[in-house]
């Protein structure tokens, strides 16, 4: 009893501490991708439904294979003795009292192909299950990207904004001295505008992620979420090289597995009928009670006759047609994919490539062209315009620098969800 009230208590202070270092020191959910996709696995009620499917699959799996129950029959017969006595349902009481114990058997193999099938519907209830955990988690990781582009857009426009605020000083003080117009004054009021105008489009498309990221967690919409400290680092190049990609495909998607499992299924069901083109047995005891003694024994066997072979013909047939059907699909899903990997691979690389450029070559040149251009207009050497443009080049290759690092995030979503697994 004592070990009991000290894990309730234990389990009290945990959920107080936790609610108290949310209060005084946010919010953590939200805060890195592992985080989220550890609370969706956990708490996502179409991943737990696909679950409870699978183990459900896997629970027919035994009666698949087992025996029909058999069957007791009793046959009370000339209940009135030939018209002498009254009718009695008493076995010592009537003429004769036959039971009968009877048991079918299916033809041999057959149960090993219903369990063949049966395990055929647990891969495909599995696939199902990692498919749809495959799908949910690329889900979660594009939002997620997304959420951490519209954050640091969010941000890199307030620093622009905080920037452009410094440049109206400087044209302030210019015009106060007598050295430039109120013209440059007003446009850089202008820019302060349009950024603020910006600033409220992406506070609105942040809202949106924000709700659709804690709508895949299951969560409310408007549920408290920390800001994206950072985006997920990118594989190496090596682990991105497109044969291996292939093999990975090709072994672990979880489509290909299930169109694996149906034609598995497929096949199973084919040879399972072609196997009733031989009969199914019952076998049977029947003792029979005359009086209160068992007097006679009787054995017997049952079979059924397959005459319908026009009928058995037909199933052959269509069990054939939906084997081939099964492995046209299976090729129809595994070339999209590999359509689909090809291309993903494509995009990430490039989205790599570009967002290295510009970090490497675009930003310092935009700098190095702002700092010249900012130089030159507190020396009256250079317009405000020129100015105005060079922080502009600065401000778009920033923003090109985001949009390359989503790109490649959506990039990388997609091509683990092809593979069923992270890189």
């Amino acid at each position: 009893m004592k070990n009991v009230i000290a894990l309730l208590l234990l389990g009290g202070f945990s959920s107080w501490a936790a609610q108290a270092g949310e209060l005084f020191l946010g919010p953590t959910l939200g805060a890195d991708l592992q985080g989220l996709l550890s609370y969706a696995r956990e708490h996502n009620p179409e991943l737990a439904a696909m679950r409870y499917e699978a183990d459900a699959a896997a629970q027919r799996v035994h009666p698949a294979a087992a025996l029909p129950d058999p069957v007791l029959r009793t046959e009370l017969m000339d209940i009135t003795r030939q018209g002498t006595r009254n009718p009695s349902l008493l076995p010592s009481k009537v003429g004769g009292t036959q039971y009968t114990l009877m048991q079918s058997l299916p033809w041999f193999g057959k149960r090993d192909l219903q369990r063949g099938v049966a395990d055929a519907q647990v891969v495909q209830a599995n696939g199902q299950t990692s498919a749809t955990w495959a799908e949910l988690s690329s889900r979660i990781k594009s939002v997620y990207a997304m959420y951490y582009y519209l954050s640091h857009s969010e941000r890199l426009t307030h620093e622009t904004l905080d920037l452009m605020t410094s440049l109206e000083q400087v044209a302030q003080t210019r015009y106060a001295n007598g050295l430039g117009a109120q013209q440059d004054v007003i446009r850089a009021q202008v820019e302060q505008t349009d950024l603020r105008t910006e600033l409220l489009g992406l506070e609105n498309e942040q809202h949106h992620a924000h709700g659709r990221l804690n709508t895949l967690l299951s969560r409310p919409a408007m549920a408290v979420l920390a800001q994206p400290a950072s985006a997920r680092p990118l594989p190496a190049e090596a682990q991105l090289d497109y044969p291996v990609l292939e093999e990975k495909l090709r072994a672990r998607n979880p489509q290909l597995m299930m169109a694996d499992a149906r034609r598995d299924e497929a096949e199973k069901n084919r040879d399972m009928i072609f196997k009733n083109r031989y009969p199914d047995i019952t076998l049977g005891v029947a003792p029979t009670q005359i009086g209160s003694r068992i007097s006679e024994w009787d054995l017997m066997i049952e079979i059924n006759i397959p005459l319908q072979q026009g009928v058995r013909r037909s199933q052959e047939r269509e069990a054939e047609a939906m084997l081939a059907a099964t492995g046209a699909r299976k090729e129809a899903v595994l070339n999209q994919m590999l359509a689909d990997l090809a291309e993903s691979r494509s995009s990430l690389e490039t989205a790599r490539r570009t967002a290295s450029l510009i970090s490497t070559r675009l930003l310092p040149q935009a700098e190095l062209t702002y700092q010249s251009a900012l130089a030159g207009y507190e020396t009256g050497k250079v317009d405000f315009a020129t100015l105005l443009d060079a922080q502009r080049q600065i401000l778009q290759a920033r923003q090109r620098q985001l949009k390359a690092q989503l790109e490649a995030q959506l990039s990388l979503a997609e091509i683990e969800r092809l593979l069923g697994e992270e890189l």
